[in-house]
């Protein structure tokens, strides 16, 4: 059990419908130049991509867009969605983190609740190190993944883990976390367990969760990680963030 201590920093999405995300917290990451994984979404900075919904939650939407409104405002891309990170506004070491979120359900649809290190405009990615909290890759919506990047063990290559959950994750709303300790990553699904990483499981590549991450919110399309949409994936697609919550380091 993903037991909690102190809360140190929430955020609960409250604020009217339409309203953008928290400023002082989160900013758009813009474009569609397929972020490394040759993704196949634009990512705006507009509310219909990015909004409180009124009740206390963040709404990541993917939409559709027409021919002419991908090429004459999304460089050609037929998907808009949005990429929101915390870099330079709020960050964290240790603790335990979580978020409850109630992800989009549909073949190519990659939705992610996860973390870069904030060095990452020094030393670049993989360098920087990757905790993803949550990834789901649409073709097997039951499926939750963990995920740890870095130098020797990135892209494809990552040290995962990953669970099957009962029924599909989209159904329902669920709690993702990671506690993160000086030499231990573990990851729940609603509580349990399901994947553990220390430096030893990294075989002498670099342990590099000692220094302070940024969040990320994303729901991306298609990409070398995922597969592309099909005629069985509906549009629009939303993820839905109730609320990600930090706790001290205290088990």
């Amino acid at each position: 059990m993903a037991t909690h201590g102190a809360l140190t920093w929430a955020e609960e999405f409250d604020g009217p419908a339409g309203a953008p995300p928290d400023p002082r917290t989160w900013w758009h990451e813009t474009g569609g130049h397929g972020w490394g994984n040759a993704e196949l979404q634009y990512y705006t900075g507009e509310t219909g991509n990015a909004a409180l919904d009124g009740a206390g939650r963040l709404a990541i939407t993917v939409r559709r867009a027409s021919p002419e409104l991908a090429a004459a405002r999304y460089d050609g891309r037929r998907y808009t969605s949005a990429r929101l990170i915390s870099k330079d506004l709020k960050s964290f070491r240790y603790g335990l983190i979580e978020a409850s979120i109630k992800i989009p359900g549909g073949r190519g649809i990659w939705p992610a609740c996860w973390l870069l290190g904030t060095d990452i405009d020094r030393v670049g990615w993989p360098g920087c190190g990757e905790i993803d909290i949550m990834e789901n890759f649409g073709i097997d919506p039951a499926q939750v993944q963990g995920n740890v990047h870095g130098p020797g063990y990135c892209g494809g290559e990552g040290i995962s883990g990953g669970l099957n959950a009962a029924a599909s994750l989209a159904d329902d709303f669920h709690v993702y976390a990671v506690r993160w300790e000086p030499e231990r990553l573990r990851w729940y699904l609603d509580n349990t367990c399901y994947h553990t990483v220390t430096p030893a499981d990294l075989r002498g590549r670099p342990w590099l969760f000692d220094h302070d991450f940024y969040l990320l919110l994303n729901v991306a399309v298609g990409g070398t990680a995922s597969v592309p949409p099909d005629s069985s994936t509906t549009f629009p697609q939303t993820m839905l963030v109730d609320y990600v919550r930090v706790y001290d380091g205290q088990p």
